[in-house]
């Protein structure tokens, strides 16, 4: 399943680079499609547009919400039922969805790392972090947790020396992973866009943009 979970900018000197990520954890069908670029300087209107969100499989929620209703103790249906919504950026259902199936399932990882980008795309920012911070104590090297954690910090807090920490921890432990990919380019467009000189702390980062 991809889910196009975030899509951020990174500002400063180079004003401008835009950087779209596509962060899934429930399957790896295939690599991720590639982030979007532009130079600094690049009109808005020449941008690539966002893609909608596909629309919600009405019938399947309600065959889902039946399963649910059948089965209590099923975590398994309750993410796939947070997964729909988020598929479909009802993020406020999704949460629902994640937080039952996490009460069931608490060392669900990838439904806590989609619980957590889904509090990010409601703009409960310190939510989101205390839920990675979760998935980080379930799987400490869970990678889509650790680049999502970057985001988050960075745009959700401006945070950029702490960003710059999960990143570059993601590329230590898993380097030919694609999120460490990701996190490369991010670590590459901060040092180019801001840079930080040693011993100093990292100054923020004004987020250009973010959601969904």
């Amino acid at each position: 399943m991809n889910r196009e979970s975030l899509v951020f900018a990174i500002s400063g000197t180079m004003f401008g680079l835009l950087v779209g990520w596509i962060i899934g954890t429930q399957q790896g069908a295939g690599p991720a499609q590639a982030a979007v670029v532009a130079a600094a300087g690049t009109p808005a209107a020449q941008l690539p547009a966002t893609p909608p969100p596909p629309p919600l499989d009405v019938q399947r929620a309600a065959d889902l919400e039946r399963q649910a209703s059948a089965v209590p103790a099923s975590a398994a249906v309750r993410v796939d039922l947070g997964n729909l919504y988020f598929d479909a950026e009802r993020f406020d259902i999704a949460i629902s969805w994640y937080e039952a199936a996490l009460k069931i399932d608490p060392k669900n990882v990838n439904a806590s790392t989609d619980l957590g980008v889904s509090y990010y795309s409601s703009n409960q920012i310190d939510r989101a972090l205390a839920q990675f911070d979760h998935s980080l104590s379930v799987d400490p090297v869970h990678t889509k947790t650790l680049l999502n954690q970057g985001i988050v910090r960075a745009f959700g807090k401006q945070d950029l020396e702490g960003a710059t920490k999960s990143w570059e921890y993601l590329v230590s432990i898993a380097p030919n992973s694609p999120e460490a990919a990701r996190a490369k380019e991010a670590l590459a467009a901060v040092k180019g866009a801001h840079p930080v000189t040693p011993g100093e702390p990292a100054a923020p980062v004004g987020r250009g943009g973010a959601g969904l």
